[in-house]
């Protein structure tokens, strides 16, 4: 019996050693995964909170653990609301993440724990809303069809946050879903991607040129230094990168594991021949795009999208969010009510006009929203405009190689803003119409907006 009680005592002790001994390696070098998670946590909270409002433990169970990944439900998170610093364990011991809240950029990961340098970086001395020019949509004719349309569950899609419609640049439809109203800045992830072609297109102004390249110093010495500005807006830049989320890819690495974005997407090589197409969908090109119209601009940058863009169009409620060194997360990180988003496609439908002023050169919108003759698919046509925004509406759930609009009747001349979990911006000008929805609707749900715009622009033709 003595040896059982030996090796007993002797089993246990290796498994406590196990057990410290992982602890210690968790506490002093967590792995880039756990550290992914406590960053992306720390950050959805952060601007949830901080920037609409919400209820901390609601963001936590609902928008941070939407994809599904078992990591996430181990996370706790404190808020230090007078400081604006959120911060994010895995057990609340391990794999630390944090958020800081800066005025006017809302709020930024901080993957090396530099909250002093994140603070620096702010909008609080700088007047924003003197830009901000009062601008209310002109309420259209009241259509019952519409409000069927938007009372129907299987049409606006599950975990709808809010719709809405405009027609001739009027308001003449919207809702909203339970804890949402007209008010609440909303996370357009992707659809970011479209404002940072827009801003490009105010700093470029009339004599645009999108054929510059040499575009980084660190890529002077080799072939990278052909790429245009036109390759990085039309996903074609040929530079390695992975998309996928989920795990550590390039993506997830940048946008929580780095604090220079900009830094990180330049440093990537070009892909190997035959490893990507032409169009190879990117984040990294985008926040790319950012720190070059921010290198233009200069000391301005900063406020340059409120003053030249937000405030015209009079979006009070937006927040353009920065990396740890103040580059603009144009690829992810635009917050604004669904209404001051639809200011952004109505905008485009006028050609980069509103009330009158010329926000936009006209020929950089046409440019901008024309097909990008790299993005052909395999259904025989383009799907990516010359300027960060799609031809085609959402493919969830769509086999590979087929068309996502296919089936639908839609105009030739729509164009979508996109954005991951359900966001979406319908752009028709032949119907003079913008369609916007935002929601929490993971891809795997296979929920498309198509029909929806579909039947709006039937119901409007009856």
């Amino acid at each position: 019996m003595r040896w059982i009680v030996l090796c007993t005592k002797a089993l246990a002790g290796f498994f406590a050693l196990l057990v410290l001994a992982t602890c210690i390696y968790l506490f002093v070098a967590p792995p880039d995964l756990l550290r992914v998670a406590t960053n992306y946590s720390a950050k959805m909270v952060c601007s949830n909170v901080f920037l609409a409002g919400r209820d901390p433990v609601e963001v936590q169970d609902i928008d941070v653990q939407a994809g599904g990944h078992p990591i996430l439900g181990y996370i706790s998170i404190d808020i230090d609301e007078p400081s604006g610093v959120v911060v994010a364990r895995l057990l609340g011991l391990f794999a630390t993440g944090t958020a800081v809240y800066r005025e006017g950029l809302g709020c930024a990961s901080a993957p090396d724990g530099d909250i002093a340098r994140l603070k620096s970086i702010s909008l609080a001395n700088q007047n924003i809303e003197q830009f901000t020019r009062t601008s209310k949509w002109p309420m259209g004719a009241h259509n019952l069809k519409m409000d069927n349309i938007l009372a129907n569950e299987e049409l606006i899609g599950p975990g709808m946050r809010a719709v809405v419609v405009i027609k001739d640049a009027e308001l003449i439809a919207e809702t909203y879903g339970p804890g949402f109203d007209i008010e609440t800045p909303l996370l357009g992830w992707s659809m970011t991607k479209t404002v940072t072609a827009l801003i490009m297109g105010a700093v470029l102004g009339e004599d645009f040129n999108v054929e510059s390249a040499n575009l980084f110093p660190q890529w002077q010495d080799d072939e990278r230094r052909a790429i245009r500005i036109q390759d990085l807006m039309s996903m074609s830049s040929g530079l390695q990168w992975n998309e996928g989320y989920g795990s550590v890819s390039d993506v997830t690495r940048m946008l929580y594991l780095e604090p220079d974005m900009a830094a990180f997407g330049a440093s990537l090589p070009l892909a190997k021949e035959g490893e990507t197409e032409p169009f190879h969908y990117s984040s990294g090109t985008t926040v790319l795009l950012s720190r070059i119209w921010q290198n233009l601009i200069g000391d301005k940058a900063l406020s340059f999208p409120h003053e030249k863009l937000f405030g015209p169009l009079g979006m009070r409620s937006a927040t353009l969010e920065t990396d740890a060194v103040g580059t603009f997360a144009g690829s992810s990180y635009l917050y604004a009510s669904a209404l001051d988003w639809a200011r952004l496609g109505q905008l485009i439908l006028d050609g980069g006009q509103w009330n009158a002023q010329q926000l936009i050169d006209t020929d950089y919108i046409n440019w901008m929203t024309g097909a990008a003759q790299s993005s052909t698919a395999s259904w025989g046509r383009p799907e990516y405009g010359n300027g960060q925004i799609w031809l085609h509406g959402p493919d969830a759930g769509v086999p590979e190689g087929e068309d996502p609009d296919a089936g639908f009747d839609l105009p030739s001349d729509i164009r979508w803003m996109l954005g991951h979990d359900g966001q979406s911006i319908a752009i028709i000008p032949s119907e003079g119409l913008v369609v916007v929805r935002m929601g929490l609707t993971p891809s795997g749900l296979g929920y498309r907006p198509q029909e929806m715009v579909s039947q709006i622009i039937k119901s409007l033709k009856e």
